[in-house]
């Protein structure tokens, strides 16, 4: 099965926290199908952050909070910028190495971040949660009408 890793991780990138540069999607190879059961195998546990992020050439910033996601409960806000993660300092670093630090606590699912809010600095402890199923078929629908033709939405599982 070829499965363009492109769409799958444009799609992610969207819900993980990072900006979707909104890049024209790519048909796939694929059947509608196999997507939708290789979407939800790569969804099935993986832990998420609830914020859209927006790379700044050097530094990031919050762009978006996913209402009542980890994020927002843990008090991120729009406008927030992202100073350190789990003791490394993302200062001068983009979304590259933001998604290493987030990879990195995969394990425990938890993560402190310092950041800049009006001048100030902030620490925000966050526990990153796993996608909802609702979450999930969201991916799901979105991936299959922007890289299938029209079609059957997803199906269940």
């Amino acid at each position: 099965m070829t499965f363009p890793r492109k769409s799958i991780v444009a799609i992610l990138i969207i819900f993980v926290s990072a900006a979707f540069a909104g890049d024209d999607a790519k048909k796939c190879t694929s059947t509608a199908r196999e997507c939708e059961q290789q979407i939800r195998k790569m969804m099935s546990g993986r832990r998420y952050l609830g914020a859209q992020l927006v790379d700044l050439h050097p530094g990031i910033i919050v762009k978006s909070v996913v209402p009542d996601g980890p994020a927002e409960r843990a008090d991120f806000r729009e406008g927030d910028r992202l100073i350190a993660i789990n003791g490394h300092d993302l200062t001068n670093s983009g979304i590259k190495e933001f998604k290493e630090y987030l990879g990195d606590a995969k394990e425990t699912g938890k993560l402190w971040v310092i950041v800049q809010r009006r001048g100030s600095f902030k620490k925000i402890d966050v526990r990153l949660e796993p996608y909802t199923k609702a979450q999930i078929d969201k991916i799901v629908a979105q991936h299959l009408s922007q890289s299938h033709s029209a079609g059957p939405g997803p199906t269940q599982p």
